[in-house]
């Protein structure tokens, strides 16, 4: 999977993953974030085996049902807001996309109904 500059240098960590769970594509962030397990080195891999159980049964489940899944962690000190969900081309689901962001511990919320 060719990943655009713009995509690769975002300062976010994004890994793109098949339906059966086989990475396609990690940008800078992600390989870095996923160093200690082989970084880059995981595409081609199923990250399945990157989790251990229960969270190994809810990812297939997301995989399998084509449903999102969005929390927030602290790790290492820092606040990270964690966004998979299914991405599709030409309405064809093509497995799924996690987006992790540095966030800010408090941060403005607005309501604008």
């Amino acid at each position: 999977m060719n990943i655009p500059a713009w995509i690769q240098n975002f300062p976010g960590a994004i890994t793109v993953c098949d339906p059966s769970g086989i990475i396609l594509a990690m940008n800078d962030k992600s390989a870095e974030g996923h160093s200690g397990d082989g970084g880059i080195r995981l595409v081609g891999t199923n990250m399945l085996d990157c989790h251990p159980e229960p969270a190994r049964s809810k990812v297939q489940k997301m995989l399998d049902n084509q449903q999102a899944n969005v929390y927030s962690i602290e790790k290492l000190g820092l606040k990270k807001l964690v966004y998979q969900t299914p991405w599709f081309e030409d309405g064809q689901y093509c497995g799924f996309i996690e987006l992790v962001l540095e966030i800010p511990f408090e941060m403005p919320h607005f309501i604008r109904d």
